[in-house]
Order: structure tokens, then sequence, then C-alpha cells
């Protein structure tokens, strides 16, 4: 099912980047994000609640672009 918040995840594993682009166009790099959390993530039934739960003040972030 789409997300209404998340448009797009990209997870680099060498460095524990979480990449999300939101449906507004922002993008956020979530920092040490572990593999298991990213798939936990993609196989969430909504992006937008697991990322509020267990991303957003869980890892340090970096706003990437508007």
């Amino acid at each position: 099912m789409p997300s209404s918040v998340v448009a797009k995840m990209i997870y680099d594993g060498d460095s524990e980047t979480l990449r999300i682009v939101y449906v507004s166009g922002m993008v956020y790099d979530y920092k040490n994000v572990p593999l298991e959390v990213y798939q936990a993530m993609k196989s969430s039934g909504s992006k937008g609640t697991f990322l509020n739960k267990h991303i957003k003040n869980n890892f340090e972030f970096e706003k990437v672009s508007d």
C-alpha cells in the first residue's frame, strides 16, 4: 500500500543511512539505522507510523533538501 507520508526509502547498508523522501518532496538522511530496522519499516503496514515511532527521535538525521 502506498504511504501518504513516505514517497521513497533508500537504504545504504555500508553507511547504515536510511534516506527518506517524503511525499512533500523533503529529503532526510537518518544515520546509523540498523538493517533490521530498515527491513521492519519496509514490511510495516504504515510507513509513516513506523517512521514516527521508531526512526524519528531515535536516530541522528540530516536534512538533504526541501
